[in-house]
């Protein structure tokens, strides 16, 4: 540092031969500093990266003159800004805001420099200052002289008021870029040559330590590993402030250290250069390279997305699914056009409905109990299901839902049958959601969700759970079906209400009239290709009923309901209602109201007789109803044709020979491997059941042919609806034909020699088969007693018994040989 007297005589030399321009005299900078453009200022002289410095000058750089931190923002425009600092420079007014003010205020009135130049540095909040001074006076004692000014006395910026402006001589080469690069607290130093295929030295710890801690406080310094082969060598220097790190590399880029100071006898040029500690996308690496945790928490993002925004949707939905808030036919203007429509023409839609409607009364008048007992039992709190069971055809859905709950407000009607049919996970999920109006569903989720988790499996090991299983996802539409349901049945409830004290359960318990009604048709229907759907849809209805939010029915065909309901509720019995065939005379009724539904049409012509009256082969009604039944689905169809114009009788044969031809197909001449029993299983209980009207169910049991698996069989036909197995007491004891009309129609396929041949050869192959195994397991266990070394007495009626069952074999076998001789001459004279 040069002395006080030696600063005075040259800073009146300085003053005496030419002013600092720009820091005294009104402040004025040099012309040349005010032509600099925008651009230059960030690439250096005439664009060139770096900086000259000839003899007698030197630069300083002065740091916290600018925010460094400005080019992260992405509204702020950086090439403006460099603009209007020039502007700046040129006419600063206000002391703090102004950088060049900040300068000015930075340099001493007493430091014999002249500032030639001003180059800021916007990114990296600061600016090089580039001087000429006097020959006797170094560089070195000038950086000196204005540390200890700027220590006594401070310069704060307006950004920044709690760190002053710090100065330092730039040592080496800066290098002036306008790259994408932005300031941090580590330098990466490499060690260069100073002349093209030279060698450069790897400096030690404490020589980096000396040259670059008077910069600011270091927090580590890491050389290269011993073990990299990356050329040029280099260290790591962390800083524990990026200023301190900008001042180093601005001062410090470029300097080339001699051998006297660890160098190398040719001398090491530092190259610096900002190295980030956090990486550039580092965020996506992480999340690519941990999978195991990124994969997880996005399931759980989705599915609590899922929950928030999509779940009171859905709810919403289904709540006017139920309601019918947006079914045109509940619009008052709706309901207006089509009276008066109505009115207008009479012989629209509207009146021919109402015609097939009437004949269903012959019906409701025979069921008036069963309709009246669902109504009672609606009224009632119990924990239990209402379950309505009768074939197909019997009218269990018109029962329930027309009739019984025709003045309910508000039912909801579920149909399992294309929930069941259903073929993949997605078109089930997708036909339950529309059968209670839940939406939007992406069923399609489901498909992509496991393709990502066995993606994931493959890639972490385990799966993710990303998707879901068919039961959770049926399980989380039936809840929010609860939870509609449950909003519906307290819609009505006010807090002026004398039982306003009570909690929801128990005032849903208090009022059964205002829950609303869930009906379950076509309850397990084909269920023995899989009981997912029903398991979740009885544990659903279970929880509905026990928590008092709506009444339950079940409408099914199936007699073994109770052992699928059990499950969900083990310890209630269910109210149960039994629907059979029409007796005779209801049967009979029926047809005839059918018929009369025009009645009104015909008097309006000026006839006195219903349409009824006006037929003279009704006569023939009794006869047919007797062979057809009362199974509503065929006295319908019976009903219509005779309309037509049909005799009862050809009506009735035409229902036979369709449903003969429906036999074959369903029964004897389509096979699967879904089929639990063959064509020659279902010919025996035809060929049985044309000649009976009722089989004992244990002596079909004891059938060779049914052999083995018997019972499951049966149950399978049953299912099928070619048979119906009538149980007392829990015990099924007898087999009728599944329709009243498939009696007359397995008359008339036995009827059909050539068939009943064919079939009944069918029988006698597979006997004869059995027989034969028979006839082999016998001999080879002779065999064995044969070979035995010495005959005991005991074996001897063991060897008696095998030879009386051989024997009985043989003949069975020789009789089936006969039967089968006589039916194959059958089939070769008929067609």
């Amino acid at each position: 540092m040069i002395g006080s007297k030696h600063l005075a005589r040259s800073y009146g030399t300085c003053q005496s031969t030419s002013a600092l321009p720009g820091f005294r005299q009104g402040l004025s900078l040099p012309k040349h500093i005010r032509e600099v453009r925008a651009q230059s200022t960030e690439v250096g002289q005439e664009k060139s990266g770096h900086i000259k410095a000839g003899p007698n000058e030197a630069i300083f750089f002065l740091e916290n003159l600018f925010p460094f931190r400005l080019r992260w923002l992405p509204f702020f425009n950086y090439d403006q800004l460099v603009g209007n600092v020039i502007k700046r420079m040129r006419n600063p007014h206000i002391r703090n805001a102004d950088p060049m003010s900040i300068v000015q205020r930075a340099i001493p009135h007493s430091l014999p420099v002249e500032v030639n130049e001003v180059f800021p540095r916007l990114k990296e909040g600061g600016a090089f200052v580039k001087f000429s001074h006097e020959p006797q006076i170094s560089a070195a004692e000038i950086e000196g002289t204005l540390q200890d000014y700027l220590r006594e006395n401070p310069v704060y910026p307006w950004f920044n008021p709690f760190q002053r402006v710090r100065s330092f001589l730039v040592r080496g080469k800066p290098w002036v870029e306008d790259l994408h690069r932005f300031p941090s607290s580590r330098l990466k130093v490499e060690f260069a040559p100073t002349t093209p295929g030279g060698e450069a030295v790897e400096l030690s710890q404490e020589t980096l330590y000396s040259l670059f801690r008077k910069f600011g406080r270091l927090g580590d310094i890491l050389p290269q590993p011993a073990d990299s082969k990356v050329l040029p060598k280099f260290a790591y220097l962390n800083f524990t402030k990026a200023r301190c790190a900008v001042m180093a590399k601005n001062c410090m880029h470029g300097f080339t250290l001699p051998e006297s100071e660890g160098g190398g006898k040719a001398g090491t040029v530092l190259k610096l250069g900002y190295e980030q500690k956090i990486k550039a996308h580092w965020i996506r690496d992480w999340l690519v390279n941990h999978p195991r945790v990124v994969i997880p928490a996005l399931a759980a993002l989705a599915g609590t997305v899922a929950v928030a925004v999509f779940d009171p949707m859905r709810t919403f939905f289904i709540k006017a699914h139920i309601t019918h808030s947006f079914d045109v036919k509940d619009n008052r203007f709706y309901k207006w056009l089509k009276s008066q429509i109505t009115r207008a023409n009479h012989i629209l839609s509207f009146h021919h409905r109402q015609a097939e409607d009437g004949g269903f009364s012959a019906i409701w008048d025979d069921r008036r109990d069963n309709i009246e007992q669902i109504q009672t039992w609606l009224m009632e709190t119990a924990d239990t299901f209402i379950v309505v069971q009768g074939p197909r055809g019997s009218g269990k859905k018109e029962l329930v839902v027309d009739q019984a709950l025709k003045d309910r407000k508000y039912k909801l009607l579920i149909d399992c049958k294309p929930i069941q049919e259903a073929r993949g996970d997605s078109n089930t999920i997708a036909a339950a959601a529309l059968e209670v109006g839940y939406k939007p569903v992406f069923s399609w989720m489901n498909s992509m969700s496991s393709l990502i988790d066995l993606a994931s499996q493959g890639i972490i090991g385990t799966k993710t759970g990303f998707s879901e299983t068919l039961d959770t996802q049926l399980a989380t539409i039936w809840q929010n079906t609860a939870s509609a349901l449950k909003q519906i049945a307290l819609e009505d409830r006010k807090k002026a209400d004398k039982d306003a004290d009570l909690s929801d359960d128990e005032y849903l318990e208090a009022h059964p009239e205002r829950r609303p009604v869930v009906v379950i048709d076509n309850f397990l229907h084909k269920s023995q290709e899989s009981s997912v759907v029903y398991d979740k849809l009885s544990e659903w209805a279970a929880g509905l009923t026990t928590s008092n939010v709506a009444h339950v029915v079940f409408l099914t065909h199936d007699v073994s309901f109770s052992k699928s309901l059990s499950k969900a509720l083990p310890d209630q019995v269910f109210r149960q209602i039994s629907l059979g065939d029409c007796s005779p005379e209801v049967a009979k009724r029926f047809v005839i109201n059918h018929l009369n539904a025009d009645a009104e049409e015909s008097l309006s012509e000026g006839t006195n007789l219903t349409p009824s009256q006006k037929r003279k082969d009704l006569g023939e009604l009794d006869e047919c109803i007797e062979t057809l039944g009362g199974r509503l689905t065929d006295l319908e169809f019976l009903a219509r044709r005779i309309k037509t114009g049909e005799t009862p009788k050809k009506a009735v044969h035409e229902i036979i020979n369709q449903s003969a031809s429906e036999i074959l197909k369903m029964y004897i001449d389509v096979g699967g491997p879904t089929r639990q029993w063959n064509r020659e299983q279902a010919w025996l209980l035809i060929k049985s059941l044309a000649s009976q009207e009722t089989l004992r169910y244990n002596e079909v049991l004891l059938s060779d042919t049914l052999k083995p698996g018997g019972e499951s069989i049966l149950q399978a036909l049953e299912q099928a609806e070619l048979i119906t197995i009538i149980s007392s007491n829990g015990r099924p004891y007898s087999i009728k034909p599944g329709k009243p009309v498939y009696q007359a129609a397995f008359r008339k396929l036995t009827e059909d020699k050539v068939l009943q041949s064919k079939l009944d050869l069918a029988i006698l192959s597979e006997l004869t088969k059995l027989e034969t195994q028979n006839i082999d397991k016998y001999e080879a266990e002779l065999n064995l007693l044969a070979n035995l070394p010495k005959q005991p007495g005991e074996v001897m009626p063991r060897i008696k018994w095998l030879l009386g069952k051989l024997q009985g074999c043989q003949a069975k076998v020789e009789k089936y040989e006969q039967d089968s001789g006589t039916l194959k001459k059958v089939l070769q004279m008929e067609y």
